[in-house]
């Protein structure tokens, strides 16, 4: 391995394997291989069970590939890295119904054994204005909206301070209007902590517009089709953004990708 700008997330030749009925074998991933620049915003797209998933676990450390490798940071990837923290697509995979806001954020904090309580308490504090719930800190869950809930999902996962958020369609369960909300707050998060971030969505509109680049992933067994950079300036906005040339440009490419994978044309996806 080798430092340089593009060395910071490496995957290598990854496959991945499984056992089907019958004795049979499904291949999800068949070398798939990615090079993620430090403080990136990537999006992976592609087919739907095409492995966007199982790629996302695999460099998460969650799930072991077949072959290939994955390197974060110079060091392989065999099992959780404590600098990558993983945000689930269904939020309340990742709280505790029965702690607080407050509670559910300094869970991890607390776990550590690392900060005085006035340290894990003044973080805590942060982190919930950072995600905009201040006033809701004494609130459970189930009392909060899936958004709310969200926000609360990705406070806790900032509160170890990780170097990369693994995001697998985390705003896929929220309505459209709350998706858009939460999109902001992502790329506001991503560029004030300088975060990479590795987001799996279903969504190319979205891909384009949080990213400065779009993998999109072929049909399994899954490579690499397209990896696509996103020149677009910033600040973004949900609209103006989406009404530029070069935005609708990225779209088409990405979706023409995705039409030839079902063996459709652009007449007959609509």
């Amino acid at each position: 391995m080798t430092d340089g700008p593009r060395s910071f997330l490496r995957v290598r030749g990854l496959c991945k394997a499984f056992a089907a009925p019958g004795g049979t074998t499904t291949v999800a991933l068949n070398g798939v291989d990615l090079d993620i620049e430090r403080g990136s915003f990537v999006s992976i797209i592609g087919p739907s069970g095409c492995g966007k998933s199982t790629l996302l676990q695999i460099i998460a450390g969650l799930v072991g590939s077949t072959a290939g490798a994955v390197w974060l940071d110079g060091r392989q990837v065999e099992a959780p890295p404590p600098g990558a923290i993983y945000v689930f697509q269904q939020y309340t995979r990742s709280l505790f119904p029965w702690k607080t806001v407050e509670r559910n954020v300094a869970f991890g904090l607390e776990n550590r054994g690392t900060l005085s309580r006035t340290d894990i308490a003044a973080r805590t504090c942060e982190l919930i204005g950072l995600v905009k719930l201040t006033g809701f800190e004494r609130h459970y869950p189930w009392q909060l909206s899936g958004g709310m809930q969200q926000r609360v999902a990705i406070a806790r996962a900032l509160a170890c301070r990780p170097q990369v958020l693994l995001m697998d369609e985390p705003f896929s369960a929220v309505d459209a209007l709350t998706r858009v909300g939460l999109q902001e707050l992502l790329r506001a998060l991503w560029r004030e902590l300088g975060l990479t971030v590795i987001f799996v969505t279903h969504d190319v509109d979205e891909g384009v517009y949080l990213s400065t680049r779009v993998v999109a992933l072929s049909r399994a067994p899954a490579a690499v089709a397209v990896d696509l950079p996103i020149d677009l300036p910033h600040p973004r906005d949900q609209i103006a953004t989406r009404a530029l040339p070069q935005y609708l440009d990225y779209r088409a490419r990405l979706l023409a990708q995705l039409f030839a994978d079902e063996g459709l044309t652009a007449t007959e996806a609509a």
